[in-house]
């Protein structure tokens, strides 16, 4: 059992400068300096996302978005999906998915969701009720699928 992570969601507007930082900071780690990929992380969606944030001991340890339907695909959307490598293999994954799926559909209401997901992670999301809905391809380099949940 992981060590107790105080979860949160707030609007980009409601996120303190210092939350920010740690949401940008984070994100970089993993998806740029870990994953070596180049990409611009800010891509103009962060302004009408809700940010999912998992804190232990005063740090950011996980985070996601939540995005309504038209801000990426059709249907609503979680991404940015990272947990910080100190605490994976402890169920801060899963319990950053559960914790952005229940703030979704708070948020939203039942609706389908669909997410660009890394294809390594096909099995982790299919635990959550999605399904591949479309051919392999290659973002920033790493093999993606798209997957929906209805």
């Amino acid at each position: 059992m992981p060590e107790s992570i105080r979860w949160s969601c707030k609007h980009f507007d409601e996120l303190t400068s210092a939350e920010l930082y740690s949401i940008l900071r984070l994100r970089s780690e993993v998806f740029v300096v870990e994953q070596n990929c180049v990409f611009l992380d800010a891509d103009d969606k962060d302004q009408t996302a809700w940010h999912v944030m998992g804190w232990k001991y005063g740090e950011l340890v996980a985070c996601s978005r939540i995005l309504p339907a038209g801000a990426a695909y059709q249907e609503a959307s979680i991404g940015r999906i990272v947990a910080a490598s100190s605490v994976r293999r402890s169920g801060v994954g899963r319990e950053l998915m559960r914790y952005s799926l229940d703030k979704l559909y708070e948020l939203l209401g039942n609706v389908p969701i669909r997410i660009g997901a890394q294809l390594y992670l096909k099995k982790f999301y299919e635990s959550f009720g999605f399904i591949q809905s479309g051919e392999v391809y290659l973002e920033d380099g790493i093999e993606h699928i798209e997957m929906v949940k209805d």
